[in-house]
């Protein structure tokens, strides 16, 4: 049943000597913030949207964008407590809610700032928001996917099932994934959750279809222009 889950398979410096002599001179309260911001940069070699453009979504967006800035700030330093971290701030920050009730449209992709101006999100908001998370805090592209999933409803015996989308996570490629799920607290080996079947994974390099790679994920029109929307916003990993 999990096939399709366990087939396939020097950091640059955060600032300046020159800025940090100056900033030895600061309150040890006010640097040890703004270290930890510029390390979280210069670890990923990524960078984030300005606080005008998250102003543009409004209110509720700054004050969760700003609390996910640190959480991305204090995440631990292993992939396993970097799952956690952006696993529990996604599934306690975030309502869960249907594409029809925050964008009245079926199938929308949002991109985190999208979800952080809502304070909701479906499946895929949750999957997409954590992806991005992990990809700032350095965890490997090769390592997680996007996997639309059929979950059974109503039990064990039922035949009965959904669309749906968790993040997997895979240690190496040939080794059973982890599956971050805004339906259930806990990350799980997906042999521990017969409830979903997986269906097709994809990532920014591939796409993952019954057990066979290929590198058209072009293909993906409105991943793509997800992708394009998080450029706009000024993320970058």
């Amino acid at each position: 049943m999990f096939q399709e889950f366990t087939e396939t398979k020097s950091l640059p410096r955060a600032c300046t000597a020159p800025l940090l002599n100056r900033l030895h001179a600061w309150p040890r309260m006010l640097l040890l913030p703004l270290i930890l911001w510029f390390l979280c940069l210069g670890v990923t070699g990524s960078s984030l949207p300005s606080e005008q453009t998250v102003a543009r979504y409004g209110p509720q967006a700054q004050r969760l964008y700003r609390d996910w800035q640190t959480m991305l700030n204090t995440a631990g330093s292993s992939d396993t407590q970097r799952l956690k971290d952006v696993n529990d701030f996604f599934n306690r920050r975030i309502n869960y809610a249907e594409n029809s009730q925050v964008w009245r449209q079926e199938d929308y992709w949002a991109t985190p700032l999208e979800t952080f101006g809502k304070g909701m999100a479906d499946c895929k908001g949750f999957v997409i928001g954590k992806y991005v998370s992990l990809r700032l805090l350095g965890v490997s592209p090769d390592k997680i996917r996007l996997t639309y999933v059929k979950a059974r409803i109503g039990g064990p015996n039922s035949n009965i099932t959904q669309a749906h989308m968790v993040l997997a996570y895979y240690p190496s490629p040939t080794v059973e994934p982890l599956l971050l799920d805004n339906l259930i607290s806990s990350i799980q080996p997906a042999s521990q959750r017969p409830d979903l079947i997986p269906v097709f994974s994809f990532n920014m390099e591939s796409i993952w279809v019954a057990g066979t790679q290929n590198n058209n994920v072009s293909r993906l029109t409105r991943w793509k222009q997800l992708l394009d929307k998080l450029k706009t916003e000024g993320f970058s990993f």
